[in-house]
């Protein structure tokens, strides 16, 4: 989950260090640090708390070099303090080293390091892989003629005793102009420049920097210098590696005038979702078109049962994805929490398709779920928004969302744009099995007004922050919904813990008698969700349970109806469409509460405490 970047050439690295580290800090923002070679010379600056912390302690005379590496930190192991933050050092200061990931068997190692004589000076995982390579390099010989070699055969005696995830990048005061990375289960990216090379966690930081980059595979180490790069897997030598077009703009990753990343991300949806529907549509065969399925229509018609697979936000996504699938193509949907599904041992019939949804492509318990399925002989396929990553490349295939960089942490468009594909999904499977071709035409036409209809649903925004203004001071609060806007609930809920930490929890509107409404008093507001649809009546049903209670009323409702004023204390208008894109728009305005509320209780909307983006560990 950590911010790994890295660089080495002709120019000075601190520059690209500082703002790189800026562009990761949604990966962790606990602590912070960099490491400068210049002039033989290890100039190594920590700080806890964010990124501006460092750069103040940096200040104006910071020493610069040609190599460096830097870091920013969401804690596993010990907590946020400067002694715990990275780089690292090993040995003598041989080694410093920058590390994102779980080593598990660290422990033993730390043991037997410390039995050996090294001295440990933090409570993290990571030191122990500093003070590893540096007993590498005193167990391995050197070699005259690959004066590198050494440095890479110490990187590869200690990485094949560790146990665990990994994004390594090692440099190494004998070597000042290399540095070496090293990947498992943990995404590293090589920047390709000219006379100068770049590596980081993901593609942001190299925005404006190269448009040229390489993502790294499991087991591989990637050998960096001025000079050039080489990559080679940890056991078999050397690998030729694709470089691919770097497709992030400088811009996509600016706030471009937004006070928050997720404010520019809800702004951003209807053009994702236009993204999302892109040259995927064939009006002529009403169905839709994917071209990384990597499966035949025979294949997929032969689908008995799907899996869909995710974590916080993306299992919400599912939820909806289920909904579609069963209604359309009438094909049984299971939807498992990745976290859950990697330790089980559910019966799997054959002809079952695993999707794994993930806006990162790195969510570690979905790689791991899509791995363990994939081993027992299942067909697995990724819905995710980063291209080169490590679910994109272990799944047999998938869809790419084409959302665009997604940096707040709380997600907001990347979870329509799920919708969206699972929707075309639903779609394409349905029109394989029993859906019509007017029912296919139908939902097209429908899936072309849904950008124009989110469009319109942000013109809430004025009237959400009056409605979180006068509810502020809640300390907790119910989102009900039914059937495809249940799921709806459950991530409203989700966003308001997430970034404004008020206690909120999503229910089947009919479930709220069961139990819930035990909940409802003065001061705890309901959110329903309850555009015009097949189960209206039945939430406003619901919803005057409530009123006779005394619990405060927000509804999220179509204009169109003049009913529901008459039940709610405050609501919120959203346009009307099908009830299966229904959850697409009625999540809006439930976005933009949770950032209202963060707002007036002066919370940190990208940066919320204790999270990090892309869940990288388990």
């Amino acid at each position: 989950m950590c911010g790994i970047v890295g660089y080495v050439g002709t120019g000075n690295a601190g520059h690209f260090l500082l703002n790189g580290l800026r562009r990761l800090e949604y990966r962790g923002y606990d602590s912070a640090g960099i490491a400068i070679l210049s002039a033989g010379e290890l100039h190594l600056t920590r700080s806890v708390g964010r990124i501006e912390a460092l750069a103040q302690r940096l200040g104006s005379d910071a020493a610069d070099g040609p190599t460096g590496i830097g870091h920013t930190r969401w804690a596993t192991h010990g907590p946020a303090t400067e002694i715990n933050a990275h780089p690292h050092v090993g040995g003598d200061g041989e080694v410093i080293l920058v590390h994102n990931g779980v080593i598990e068997n660290f422990q033993i190692l730390k043991d037997e390091l410390i039995g050996k004589g090294y001295d440990f000076k933090s409570a993290t995982d990571s030191e122990v892989v500093a003070h590893l390579i540096a007993e590498g390099l005193k167990v391995t010989p050197e070699t005259p003629e690959s004066p590198n070699l050494r440095f890479v055969q110490a990187v590869q005696w200690a990485i094949a005793q560790l146990r665990g995830t990994y994004g390594l990048v090692v440099s190494f005061r004998e070597r000042p102009q290399m540095l070496i990375a090293a990947r498992f289960g943990s995404p590293l990216v090589l920047g390709v420049g000219h006379g100068e090379f770049f590596v980081a966690s993901d593609a942001s930081p190299l925005a404006g920097c190269t448009d040229r980059i390489v993502y790294m595979a499991d087991h591989q180490l990637a050998v960096l210098t001025p000079e050039g790069f080489s990559v080679l897997h940890r056991d078999q030598g050397k690998v030729n590696v694709q470089i691919q077009p770097l497709e992030a703009a400088d811009d996509e990753v600016s706030l471009q005038g937004f006070d928050h990343y997720m404010l520019k991300e809800i702004y951003e949806q209807p053009e994702a979702l236009r993204n999302a529907m892109r040259g995927r549509l064939d009006e002529e065969n009403a169905t839709a078109v994917f071209g990384g399925l990597n499966l035949t229509p025979q294949q997929l018609r032969s689908v008995e049962r799907i899996i869909l697979t995710g974590c916080g936000t993306s299992w919400h996504s599912a939820l909806v994805g289920e909904y579609l699938i069963e209604e359309l193509a009438r094909i049984p949907v299971s939807v498992e929490y990745a976290s859950e599904l990697r330790y089980r041992n559910p019966p799997i019939e054959n002809n079952t398709l695993v999707f794994g949804i993930t806006q990162s492509g790195e969510t570690a318990d979905t790689l791991a779920a899509l791995r363990e399925t994939k081993r027992k002989g299942h067909r697995t396929l990724a819905i995710c928004n980063v291209v080169g990553s490590s679910i994109a490349q272990a799944a047999d295939g998938g869809v790419y969302l084409h959302a665009g960089p997604e940096i707040g942490v709380a997600s907001t468009k990347a979870y329509t744009s799920q919708c969206c594909i699972l929707t075309m999904l639903a779609l394409y499977f349905g029109r394989l099995r029993h859906l019509s071709y007017e029912g296919g035409q139908r939902i097209i036409q429908e899936l072309y007004g849904i950008p124009g209809a989110v469009q319109e649903a942000l013109n809430c925004n004025e009237r959400v922050k009056e409605v979180a203004n006068k509810y502020q001071d809640a300390t907790n609060v119910l989102y009900l919904g039914r059937q495809y806007n249940f799921p709806t609930a459950l991530e409203g809920a989700l966003k308001l813990k997430e970034i404004s930490y008020i206690h909120a929890e999503g229910y089947p509107a009919a479930e709220m008698k069961h139990g819930p409404i035990a909940l409802v008093d003065t001061k705890t507001p309901s959110v329903f969700i309850v555009p015009q649809g097949s189960t209206y009546d039945k939430v406003m049903a619901n919803m005057e349970e409530v009123k006779a209670r005394g619990g405060p009323i927000i509804a999220v409702a179509t204009k169109e109806d003049p009913m529901v004023d008459a039940v709610a204390d405050d609501v919120i208008r959203i346009p009307d469409v099908p009830s299966i894109l229904q959850p697409i728009v009625s999540v809006v305005p439930l976005q933009l509460l949770s950032y209202h509320f963060a707002l007036l209780r002066g919370c940190d909307v990208d940066k919320p405490r204790n999270l990090a983006k892309s869940v990288t560990v388990e």
